[in-house]
């Protein structure tokens, strides 16, 4: 069965509020099965049951939406590195959690990328400073977007002595472009024939080399 399948059926009224809420699933729904060219403002209307002028109330145009969508996505991203980070193993011995820290959150992207592959092509489908102002809406259960994750990881390598701290500055940078570049040769590049086995070993590896690298 398809997800469109599973889309809670339209409704024909809805609640102050409720309506915003229903074209963002309904967004976020058409994201995960085809990404961001997926959002299309008057396809979450129909699915959402109400006509097409009913929206602008709530996003301006499709771009609004994908905004939305974009952030949503965004927070699932953070919510699973959370998760992730959440099972690493606390050994009271700062250098070994911190660096467990780092590939948590490696991890848990490169999971998501090929879980969720539509919200992670949403996800970054469209410019923004990762490292500006913190949005809600961007944020995992603690508040923090992908990036702030990722910076709060490597600021505990710095405090436990495995990362220098001349080096600190811009490592977010070296980190993100290692796994999301192996991140989108697996979901849509060349690598996307590899068996789970080869794309496990081959994220590890790169997680080694950035950790090494930094």
């Amino acid at each position: 069965m398809s997800r469109a399948a599973i889309l809670p059926k339209p409704r024909g009224t809805y609640r102050h509020g409720d309506l915003r809420r229903a074209l963002l699933e309904a967004g976020i729904a058409l994201a995960r099965i085809g990404g961001p060219d997926a959002v299309v403002l008057r396809e979450a209307t129909r699915r959402a049951g109400v006509v097409p002028n009913a929206a602008y109330r709530h996003f301006a145009n499709r771009e609004a939406l994908l905004q939305a969508v974009r952030a949503a996505a965004l927070a699932d991203v953070a919510a699973a590195m959370e998760a992730e980070l959440a099972r690493v193993a606390r050994r009271r011995r700062p250098a070994a959690d911190a660096r467990a820290g780092l590939r948590a959150v490696g991890t848990a992207y490169l999971d998501f990328a090929q879980r969720e592959t539509g919200l992670f092509r949403t996800a970054f489908a469209t410019a923004g400073d990762p490292s500006g102002a913190p949005d809600p809406a961007m944020a995992g259960p603690r508040g923090l977007n992908p990036f702030q994750i990722l910076g709060a990881t490597l600021d505990r390598l710095v405090e436990a002595g495995v990362l220098p701290a001349a080096r600190r500055p811009g490592a977010e940078y070296l980190a993100w472009s290692a796994v999301h570049g192996l991140a989108l040769l697996v979901i849509e590049g060349p690598l996307r024939r590899l068996t789970p086995a080869q794309i496990h070993d081959v994220g590890q590896r790169v997680l080694d080399m950035v950790e090494q690298g930094l």
